[in-house]
C-alpha cells in the first residue's frame, strides 16, 4: 500500500478520482460540520460508501481533487502545520512514515478500531499519530503469455532477473520520481543489504534493465502484458495489478488475468491516515478515522484503490482475493531506517544505474 500503500497507487486501476461526497467547504454548515479529507491523487472510493459517513454521523465530507502525490501532499501538510488546509490526511505510507510522525503535524488518536487492525501495521506507529488504513505489496509482474511458449520459464525470484535468459526484459521506475520505483529499491536493500544492493543493481543494469520516470509509462507503454503491448514482459508494479487487468477488461471478463506477480522480493506498503494538528473539528475528525477503518470502507477499497484491508474482519471481493498474490514473508525496513537513508540510497542508485 502506499506512486505512494500505496506513491501506493495504480493509474490503470484509478481512472478518475472520487467526487466530493457532499459539500465543498470545510466551514460549518447549517446541517453541522463539513470535514475536508486531504488525499493523494490515487485515492478513490464509491460515493455511496462515502455518503454512509454523513448518514451515520451527520457530518458532511469534502474530498478535494488534484492534490498531488503522497509525498507532495505530506510536504504541504507539514508546511501548514497548525493551520491545516483540511482535517484528516489520507495516504502517508511507510516510506514517509517517520517524516510524518516526527513533523508534529498530526494529533495522536487511539481509535477503538485498533485492536481489530493488522497488528504489524499498527505497531509501526506506537504513538498513534497515524492509523493504518490499507496495505499492499510492490512486486514484479509477469506477462504470462510471453513465457507460455519457448521463451519460458518465467522468472520467479529477484535473482532470476539478473540472469542472461532475462536480458532486456525488465522495466522499472525511477525511485527519485516514482513510489513503486522507490519501494523496489527498498526491496533490494532489504534483500541484499547495504552493500549487496549496489552490486545487484549493477547486475540489473548490465542485464539491460530499462528505467522510466513513472508507473504509467512503465506499465502501460513498455510492459507487454498490459493493453499497451510493449516489448518488455517484466515490470515493477503491484501484487494486485492482475486484478485490475480483470476488473477493467471489457465484457466478457477473462476467467484468469493475462499477468501474474511473483512473490519473491515483494515489499509491503502500508498507508496511514491521521488527524491534522490545528483542525477545528477534532472530535468529528476522530469519527472519520474510525469510519476509514470500518468494515464498510475497508471492503470498498480493494476494487477502487486495489489495496488490501487492514481490518482483519473485512472480506475483500472474491475476484480480488483470487488474483492478488500474497507473499508469505514480504520484505520490509524500519521506517526510521528508510527516513535516515532514503535520499542517500536514491543518489547512489542514480549514480549506479543512470550515469
Amino acid at each position: 500500500m502506499k506512486q505512494s500503500r500505496r506513491t501506493v497507487a495504480l493509474s490503470l486501476a484509478l481512472v478518475g478520482l472520487v467526487a466530493a461526497a457532499c459539500g465543498s467547504s470545510k466551514a460549518a454548515t447549517a446541517g453541522g460540520v463539513t470535514l475536508t479529507l486531504v488525499t493523494h491523487d490515487s485515492f478513490s472510493a464509491t460515493d455511496t460508501v462515502l455518503a454512509q459517513f454523513q448518514q451515520q454521523t451527520g457530518i458532511k465530507l469534502d474530498v478535494p481533487k488534484g492534490t498531488g502525490d503522497a509525498g507532495s501532499v505530506l510536504a504541504k501538510a507539514i508546511l501548514a502545520k497548525g493551520k491545516p488546509e483540511g482535517d484528516v490526511l489520507w495516504g502517508v505510507d511507510n516510506t514517509l512514515l517517520s517524516k510524518a510522525v516526527d513533523s508534529g503535524a498530526f494529533v495522536a488518536y487511539r481509535s477503538p478500531a485498533l485492536p481489530t487492525l493488522d497488528a504489524a501495521a499498527t505497531a509501526l506507529v506506537p504513538g498513534h499519530q497515524l492509523t493504518p488504513v490499507d496495505k499492499g505489496d510492490v512486486c514484479v509482474n509477469v506477462d504470462s503469455a510471453f513465457y507460455a511458449g519457448a521463451k519460458g520459464p518465467a522468472p520467479a525470484t529477484l535473482d532470476d532477473l539478473i540472469k542472461p535468459a532475462h536480458k532486456d526484459q525488465l522495466v522499472v521506475e525511477n525511485p527519485a520520481t516514482s513510489s513503486p520505483g522507490l519501494v523496489f529499491l527498498l526491496a533490494t536493500v532489504a534483500r541484499y543489504g547495504e552493500t549487496g544492493w549496489k552490486d545487484y543493481w549493477k547486475a540489473l543494469r548490465a542485464n539491460g534493465v530499462k528505467v522510466t520516470d513513472g508507473w504509467t509509462e512503465a506499465y502501460s507503454t513498455d510492459f507487454s502484458g498490459s493493453a499497451g503491448k510493449g516489448p518488455r514482459p517484466l515490470v515493477v508494479s503491484y501484487a494486485s495489478s492482475p486484478v485490475a487487468e480483470v476488473a477493467f477488461a471489457p465484457d466478457p471478463k477473462p476467467t484468469t488475468p493475462p499477468t501474474a506477480s511473483f512473490t519473491d522480493g515483494c515489499f509491503r506498503q502500508v498507508e496511514f491516515a491521521g488527524i491534522l494538528k490545528g483542525t477545528k473539528h477534532e472530535a468529528e475528525a476522530r469519527q472519520l478515522i474510525d469510519f476509514l477503518a470500518s468494515k464498510a470502507f475497508q471492503e470498498d477499497m480493494p476494487l477502487n484503490m486495489f489495496v488490501s484491508p487492514v481490518l482483519t474482519t473485512a472480506t475483500p471481493p472474491d475476484v480480488y482475493t483470487r488474483f492478488t498474490a500474497v507473499p508469505a514473508k514480504p520484505l520490509g525496513l524500519d521506517p526510521a531506517v528508510i527516513a535516515k537513508n532514503r535520499d542517500s540510497w536514491v543518489e547512489q542508485w542514480t549514480t549506479i544505474v543512470l550515469r
